[in-house]
Formats: structure tokens, C-alpha cells, sequence
């Protein structure tokens, strides 16, 4: 290709990122991480909002860093209290991950975040999408990020039906993000094509015909906007099956650490049953696991709260029962349990299934 020719097609890919940032002064949302340099508030608001949606992950953005300000109040914290901050959000290994993060900064930077993509890759939780971010809005360096948005984006941009969820397909994406990117704005581009995914671009029916890019998006000449992006798999999900006991003796009950490797590592939760199918209570009671724990404690007094909750997660579908159950005396199963005082419960981290049970019961839903 001669050189004019080599300067009209860069200068064509540039004419994307001034339209996109164009269109993103005026149209943009007013949010708090958008107003500061700083590389900590802004990993912590890109880890918020990897999984949660911007309405409801300002709040817990604006609480969490209010309660951790910094890199240093953040290292030190306990996780049991950074857990806790991180209550409703979901996907708790997000916050655990922070936390270990925080810590390796103070450890290996003196408590100085990175400035270098490498290094800021190689902490924990974070992947090439967010170190993208951080180094892009922080420091405006020239490192294009690829993320939901921006897949969808330059897939119906370009038309490209290589699926966004394969090796060749990664690769493809980056490089598009690489080439429309323009590296003396790169912070803004950045934010630009991701705002204009996350209002504009959506991923059911668009309003093309008041998108800035209308005029150079191929998918939108051909007519099959919602042929894009174009995915390989489907997520296999597996159902499960969640039985929670919530047990009162005088105001005490009863609650456990979730540990190993399953779901919610480091929340407490209620005294668990897990069967392999849906069941009432009646069969429950039937359970060798519900006899083993509550065998010995005489009378019990059933109360009901929620019966077979759907509770999805990324690869795994819950369906939760919870039960307030009375007893008469204390088992000596319960040994193996937490107990704390009813009022108490309110102190822990606890996963957002038995978040809204708990809301439930106290007349706030």
C-alpha cells in the first residue's frame, strides 16, 4: 500500500475516535470516577461495575470508598469487614481479590499503585480490560480496551462474525480496538466507545438511525444490526437445590463460613441443606442431613419465609428455601456452627440470596 494510501485509511480510523468522542461530551453520564486521575478509584470503580450495572453499583462505589479511600486503608483492613462492604454486590471473589491486590501493592510498590501495564496486569483480579482502563484513563496511555460494549460495538461496526468468545476472535477484537484507537486521546476514546455501547449500541433494537457512527457501521447498511456479535457457546449451567435454617433458641442462632473452593468463599450463611432435587419441607425433614442436625432438638417450631427462590449466577442456577425453626433445645450438631445473637446477624457478610431473605423478614421488601 503507498504511503498517501497508508495515510488516508489512518486518518479514516482516526475520524472514528472523533466521532465517538464527540459524541461522548455531549451525550456522556456525569459519573464519580470519571472525575479523577486516580488509578485506585478508578480500579475499584471498573472491578464494581464488571458485573453490576452503573445504577446500582454507584452506591456501593461511593460507600466502599468512603470506608477505603486509599490503597493503605484498603490493605489493611480485615476481609471479613471488606466482605462486608461488598455484601449485595455478587461475585465476591471481586472483593477478595481487591483486598489481596491492595496488599501485594504496599508489598511490591511501597504503596504506590503501577503506572506500567505489565505490572498492573499482574495483579491479582485483574485482567487485560482493566489494566487497559486504568493505564488509559489514569495516564492516557495508548492501550485500547475491548469489553461487552466494545465487542458489540466493533462487531457491528466492521460486521464481524468471528465469535467473540474464541482465541482467533479475542485476537481479531484487539487488534480493531488497537487500530481505531487514537493514542494522543486515548483515555477518552476509550471511555467513549464504551459509553457508546453501554447507551447507544445496546444489544436489543438499537436506534441506529440517531447513532454517530450510523453512516460508517457496515452492519447497519446490510440490515442485520442484531446478527452481532456472534458468540460460539452457549454457558452450561447446573441447577442446584438450597434448603437455609434459620434456627432461634432465646434470641441466639446459628450461622457458618462458607470455605473451600464452591461459591461465596469467606460469607456466612445459615445452617445449609443441599439436596440433588426440588423438595418441600415434609421431604426434608425425611433428609438423613436434616436429622443429623436437628434430631435432637425436640420441638420445633416451622416457619416458612421464602420457598424455592430463583437465584442465578454465572454457571449455576440456586433455587433457595428458607426456614425460621424454633427449637426447643440445643443440639449438639450446632456445635459445629457459629452462634451469635439474632440481633448479630446484621455484622456478617453474607451472600445476597440470604441478603434479601433477611430484607424480607424485617418488612423491607
Amino acid at each position: 500500500m503507498r504511503k498517501g494510501a497508508v495515510m488516508l485509511q489512518y486518518e479514516s480510523e482516526l475520524e472514528i475516535s472523533r466521532i465517538l468522542v464527540e459524541w461522548y461530551e455531549t451525550y456522556k453520564r456525569e459519573l464519580p470516577w470519571r472525575e479523577t486521575r486516580d488509578p485506585y478509584i478508578i480500579w475499584i470503580s471498573e472491578i464494581i461495575l464488571q458485573q453490576t450495572r452503573v445504577v446500582q453499583g454507584l452506591e456501593y462505589f461511593l460507600r466502599f470508598t468512603e470506608r477505603f479511600p486509599d490503597v493503605a486503608s484498603l490493605a489493611v483492613a480485615e476481609e471479613d469487614e471488606v466482605l462486608k462492604y461488598w455484601q449485595g454486590l455478587g461475585y465476591y471473589s471481586r472483593a477478595r481479590n481487591l483486598h489481596a491486590a491492595a496488599k501485594s501493592i504496599m508489598e511490591r510498590f511501597n504503596g504506590v499503585f503501577p503506572e506500567n501495564y505489565k505490572e498492573v496486569l499482574s495483579l491479582k483480579g485483574i485482567g487485560e480490560y482493566t489494566a487497559a482502563a486504568i493505564v488509559s484513563f489514569a495516564w492516557n496511555q495508548p492501550c485500547p480496551v475491548v469489553d461487552g460494549n466494545v465487542y458489540r460495538v466493533l462487531s457491528r461496526l466492521f460486521a464481524v462474525d468471528t465469535p467473540i468468545d474464541t482465541t482467533k476472535g479475542k485476537k481479531q477484537f484487539a487488534e480493531l480496538a488497537g487500530m481505531i484507537l487514537d493514542p494522543k486521546n486515548a483515555g477518552t476514546h476509550n471511555q467513549a466507545i464504551m459509553e457508546l455501547g453501554a447507551l447507544q449500541c445496546v444489544p436489543q433494537n438499537p436506534d441506529c438511525g440517531v447513532c454517530p457512527l450510523k453512516d460508517k457501521c457496515v452492519a447497519f447498511a446490510s440490515g442485520n444490526v442484531q446478527a452481532y456479535p456472534v458468540k460460539q457457546n452457549k454457558t452450561k449451567t447446573r441447577d442446584r437445590y438450597f434448603h437455609y435454617l434459620y434456627i432461634i433458641y432465646k434470641e441466639q442462632t446459628w450461622m457458618n463460613r462458607r470455605t473451600g473452593k464452591d461459591i461465596w468463599t469467606g460469607l456466612y450463611e445459615f445452617p445449609l441443606i443441599e439436596t440433588d432435587h426440588a423438595m418441600d419441607f415434609s421431604g426434608l425433614c425425611e433428609t438423613q442431613a436434616f436429622r443429623n442436625l436437628l434430631g435432637d432438638a425436640g420441638k420445633l417450631s416451622i416457619t416458612q419465609g421464602l420457598s424455592n427462590v430463583k437465584h442465578t449466577l454465572s454457571h449455576q442456577i440456586l433455587y433457595a428455601s428458607f426456614y425460621q425453626i424454633e427449637i426447643e433445645q440445643v443440639p449438639e450438631s450446632l456445635g459445629n456452627y457459629l452462634s451469635l445473637p439474632c440481633r448479630d446477624i446484621e455484622k456478617y457478610a453474607v451472600p445476597r440470596l440470604i441478603h434479601i431473605y433477611l430484607e424480607k423478614l424485617n418488612g423491607n421488601l
